[in-house]
């Protein structure tokens, strides 16, 4: 691949386009890729390399790994180490488990084991709450924490306990297999139940997606069920059974799809050059990010609510790293329309797509958002077509994309009710009065209810029975939770990442400084007479992007001990990046950094524009430009 800067006039890469460099963007080491439509590039990638190259380090693990069995077995066998070897470590992210320790306890390392589910469409029914609520009192930290993927996810497992939390999860019929690693992971969908025919294809092909992708290794029984297998099936695994899933993954149509592989013919014994995530919606219903993703697919369906295929975009993705300025942010291109007959072999074309021409010698450059913007939308096009063996349609036109967290009281459609549960930053714990985690397993044993996770880490009960809502008020509030109509919206449109202590990439706080961020946010929003404003706030403790900082109109990004970016202008439904203000801003900054930017909206923004298109609109160098001739304190609404 080849890299160079391109300046663009704009502050921030327009809808479909990613990369961009601001008149700041020197602070912080960002550019883009240059994009070819010359035949002669395409051609080169179409081929596959004839001289074999020396491989990566981490290929060669994977492909000496056995499909995903060695040295991860042996290591977890040495009971005289509280920790597995680095290798292993890298093998056990597909099992669905990371690592990590401590990292603000002095002395040893107290190494420990955060493991995440799979969870298709978040979907939770309430025996995997029952066991995973127990799990993680006996062998956790005592808390759960719901992930930016629809899935949760258990912190403080030692190495001894390991085999017993994930063979217990396997046995009840869910799975921790590809939460991790270089494979498709949890396939997110839209979390409103909605008993309406285009909200249940939606549903229901995400759970397709994720069986079609799904590791066919037999490793994870090999090691944490001694090569038995689980006392039930995955429990998603029935509500596709209609679909043949399985004779769609084998099929061969002889265009290099399938791998002369007899464990993974899909993946391969390399699997894929890095971590691939998808996301299933319906037209208008951005609550998933979708434009964040892989692969983006949007349920069409005809006049009679019947499903007639999917629209679909590729080459999203939010991870990048500070002071390399060939990685970047970007938000998915419109690849075009599929007719659902076509959608899994289609499917299985991308996939192949980015295994055989992704980047795998560079690993910060491999995921497959590097390969669409490097070739452009239409090569890439061409690619998935040489695999495909048909012509791509065009896209649909759809109604424009809203967000909504979909958090309060809702009906179903089918005389059920909903309710949208917020969870600040995903942490289910009991601390003092608030009392959530044990709240959840009242509910659960009381009502029987599913949860559907969401993806701004909040918890969804679906199939209530209208004469319980006052019941379930009543417990809600004798735990110490809020009403959604008394949380803050600050707080109800943010998300961090967990960062600090445990992740060892987190450069500094995130989720456990989010809250006073709030606070101080909210406090310059009321002085300057900004009462009823409402923006989407997200936070980082490092670049990597779990919870899709990029796409906020206010970001912060950690990039040192209790300094971040600000990141300005994303959109308020979700469908752009957002683009790089500040580096390096001081903790104790915060107000005096943000008030100018506000005071600008105040004077400058049109009729009911929201603060991130007004930034959008207005640019970097215009908010630098008033920033620095601005006296704090002079302006209010």
């Amino acid at each position: 691949m080849h890299f160079k800067t391109i300046a663009l006039a704009t502050a921030c890469a327009p809808l479909g386009v990613a990369g961009f460099v601001t008149p700041l963007s020197k602070s912080f080491g960002i550019s883009t890729f240059s994009s070819s439509s010359s035949s002669s590039k395409l051609s080169m990638v179409l081929e596959k390399p004839r001289t074999e190259k020396k491989l990566a380090k981490i290929e060669v693990l994977k492909t000496k790994s056995d499909h995903l069995l060695n040295p991860l077995k042996d290591s977890l066998a040495d009971m005289e180490e509280i920790s597995v070897t680095k290798d292993a470590m890298q093998i056990l992210k597909y099992h669905g488990s990371y690592m990590q320790n401590n990292r603000e306890k002095k002395g040893p390392k107290d190494y420990q084991f955060m493991l995440r589910l799979k969870q298709p469409a978040g979907e939770l029914p309430p025996h995997l709450y029952r066991l995973l609520d127990d799990l993680s009192a006996k062998h956790g930290q005592g808390d759960l924490r719901a992930t930016t993927r629809q899935c949760f996810q258990m912190h403080g497992i030692l190495k001894g306990n390991l085999k017993t939390v994930i063979s217990s999860i396997m046995n009840i019929g869910s799975s921790t297999v590809g939460a991790c690693g270089d494979v498709s992971r949890n396939v997110m969908t839209t979390p409103a139940p909605f008993a309406t025919p285009e909200y249940k294809y939606a549903n229901e092909w995400s759970k397709v997606f994720a069986q079609l992708f799904r590791p066919m290794t037999p490793a994870f029984s090999q090691i944490w069920l001694d090569g038995e297998k689980a006392a039930t099936v995955e429990y998603w695994s029935k509500d596709v059974a209609q679909y043949n899933v399985d004779e769609a993954m084998v099929h061969d149509n002889q265009r290099g799809i399938i791998l002369p592989d007899p464990v993974e013919p899909l993946y391969g014994d390399r699997y894929l050059p890095r971590k691939f995530k998808i996301g299933v919606t319906v037209p208008g219903d951005n609550s998933i990010d979708v434009y964040t993703n892989d692969i983006g697919c949007i349920v069409i369906t005809n006049d009679k609510g019947e499903l007639e295929g999917f629209n679909v975009m590729v080459g999203g993705g939010m991870g990048r790293t500070h002071n390399k300025e060939n990685t970047f942010a970007r938000v998915a291109d419109h690849l075009g329309y599929v007719p659902k007959e076509d959608m899994m072999e289609l499917m299985k074309s991308i996939l192949a797509s980015q295994r055989d021409h992704g980047n795998r010698d560079v690993r910060a450059n491999a995921r497959m958002k590097y390969l669409v913007h490097t070739l452009g939308i239409d090569n890439f096009r061409t690619l998935v077509e040489s695999y495909f063996g048909k012509k791509i349609q065009p896209w649909k036109e759809i109604p424009e994309f809203k967000y909504n967290d979909w958090m309060g009281w809702w009906e179903q459609g089918d005389g059920k009710l909903f309710y949208g549960l917020h969870v600040d930053n995903g942490r289910v714990k009991d601390e003092g009065d608030f009392r959530l985690k044990t709240c959840l397993r009242v509910l659960v044993d009381k009502f029987n209810l599913s949860m559907i996770l969401s993806p701004t880490q909040s918890i969804i009960f679906r199939d209530i029975d209208p004469k319980d809502k006052p019941e379930i008020e009543r417990i809600l509030k004798e735990h110490g939770l809020r009403s959604i109509e008394e949380v803050d919206p600050l707080a109800r449109l943010a998300m961090a990442c967990p960062a600090l202590p445990l992740c060892g990439l987190a450069q500094t706080e995130a989720e456990r400084r989010m809250p006073s961020y709030i606070q101080r946010m909210r406090t310059v929003l009321n002085t300057m007479n900004l009462d009823d404003e409402e923006i989407l706030m997200r936070m980082t403790g490092c670049p990597n992007g779990c919870a899709r900082p990029y796409m906020a109109e206010l970001a912060f990004v950690g990039d040192g001990p209790n300094t971040y970016q600000i990141w300005l202008g994303g959109s308020p439904v979700l469908t752009r990046t957002a683009f790089p203000f500040v580096a390096k801003m001081k903790d104790e900054d915060l107000e005096k950094t943000i008030e100018p930017i506000l005071a600008m909206f105040i004077q400058q923004r049109q009729q009911f524009e929201a603060f991130g298109d007004f930034c959008y609109r207005v640019g970097a160098e215009a908010i630098e430009a008033y920033s620095k001739s601005y006296t704090l304190g002079s302006v209010k609404a």
